[in-house]
């Protein structure tokens, strides 16, 4: 980030090389959509070379991974296709993300994901700040498939009654 705030080219492209597969990977989970992903993917990159000041400090994919998340939320929000954001859960899980979706503030999320179980907190980055599938959380935690699953959506529960006060249905 160095580099690009110096705004070297050279250093730019070797972030995108790095990071590119992560942005589009989240952003294609989110959105189910190819184009769309690569939209947000040039939208995440675009605004990291105009607006290198924006990452601070830190963990960077971490940054990228939320910057590219919320990107693609924003699409979601924008075409109200929320219901569509997240193909591989259960019909009662998507709705569920929905309701989270929907709180989503970042100070408030922040701290209603330290208030999680480590467990469940864990599933819950990988799936959606990493970008990862279920399959993937599983083979890299060494988790059952159902347990990740579970925990997903345990924590999910928690985070929309933290965030938004719904009942869980």
């Amino acid at each position: 980030m160095e580099g690009v705030r110096a705004r070297d080219a050279a250093a730019f492209e070797r972030l995108y090389d790095e990071y590119h597969r992560l942005v589009y990977g989240i952003a294609l989970r989110v959105l189910s959509d190819v184009r769309a992903a690569e939209d947000v993917t040039q939208a995440v990159f675009l605004k990291i070379w105009s607006s290198p000041e924006t990452f601070k400090s830190g963990n960077f994919a971490g940054w990228i991974a939320r910057v590219a998340r919320n990107r693609a939320i924003d699409v979601l929000r924008d075409h109200r296709q929320i219901a569509d954001a997240m193909p591989a859960m259960a019909p009662a899980d998507v709705e569920l993300e929905d309701d989270v979706a929907r709180a989503l503030d970042g100070k408030s999320l922040r701290d209603a994901m330290s208030r999680l179980p480590h467990e469940q907190r864990e599933v819950i980055e990988l799936g959606f700040f990493g970008g990862l599938s279920h399959d993937q959380i599983a083979k890299r935690t060494g988790l059952p498939l159902g347990t990740v699953k579970t925990r997903i959506r345990s924590g999910l529960r928690k985070l929309r009654d933290q965030l938004g006060g719904v009942s869980v249905g």
